[in-house]
């Protein structure tokens, strides 16, 4: 799993690239933590090249999510395929989540 974290246009844009599985949540939690209290910038992540999640990796994003939205900030889920978007419709996070 390989992440990057850039700053664009005053947001922080997360490009996600390969598996979320189990194993890699665990280094993607300690990548992505920063995120669950950044104050001032939205998050967009981007899921063009991210082929599976995992719970564990659903779980992740929560957080981040719930970070964002206590500190009035936005995350939107970006180039989601159609198989990662089927598991954010099976958990009913497609209700939670914007996705572009």
């Amino acid at each position: 799993m390989k992440i990057n974290m850039k700053e664009v246009d005053g947001k922080v844009v997360v490009t996600l690239d390969g598996e979320m599985d189990t194993t890699a949540a665990v280094e993607v939690e300690k990548v992505l933590s920063p995120l669950y209290s950044e104050q001032d910038k939205d998050i967009i992540l981007d899921c063009a090249k991210l082929e599976y999640i995992a719970s564990s990796g659903l779980r992740i994003l929560l957080s981040i999510l719930k970070g964002a939205k206590a500190s009035g900030r936005s995350v939107v889920m970006r180039h989601v395929n159609e198989d990662i978007k089927d598991v954010f419709k099976l958990t009913g996070f497609i209700n939670i989540f914007t996705f572009e």
